[in-house]
């Protein structure tokens, strides 16, 4: 994959995933605020996607005064862009990356009852895809591929 970084699929998290969260951004140029570090902090509290107005309204809570969702909406875009988060475009949610600053494209398996999106990493599909891409003569920015249906826990049993 043309322009993917080789590394390590180390997973992050708590603490230890906010402060990659925040080397990661900085190492790209960006500056992480004191709202950036409490979006993301928040964003990494949710374990399945959460809207822009959950964050807004989690960081309001603890900061005792209202946050614009426009604001975090701008601020998770960065985060997208710069790989700190993967936004699930079917339901315009976002899951923190649990290893930041690592390109990867996006495949979702996205469940139809709860919600629930779990991030698969798969090489060989990515290059599928972008070399279908590059023989329709398009450029590829960033691939989302969203498989919908039901996860384990919600599928009926039997």
């Amino acid at each position: 994959m043309a322009g993917h970084k080789h590394h390590s699929h180390e997973e992050h998290s708590g603490v230890d995933l906010v402060d990659a969260a925040r080397d990661a951004l900085v190492a790209s140029g960006e500056q992480w605020t004191d709202l950036r570090a409490e979006v993301f902090g928040e964003l990494a509290h949710y374990a399945s996607p959460a809207s822009a107005y959950d964050i807004a309204d989690g960081v309001s809570a603890r900061r005792g005064k209202r946050i614009a969702p426009n604001s975090v909406y701008r601020i998770l875009d960065l985060f997208v862009a710069r790989n700190l988060a993967m936004r699930v475009e079917s339901s315009n949610a976002y899951l923190a990356n649990p290893h930041p600053g690592c390109l990867h494209d996006c495949i979702f398996l996205v469940c139809d009852e709860c919600g629930e999106a779990t991030h698969i990493d798969d090489d060989a599909v990515s290059r599928t895809v972008r070399a279908l891409a590059e023989v329709a003569d398009f450029q590829p920015d960033r691939p989302v591929i969203e498989i919908r249906g039901l996860c384990a826990a919600c599928r009926p049993k039997g």
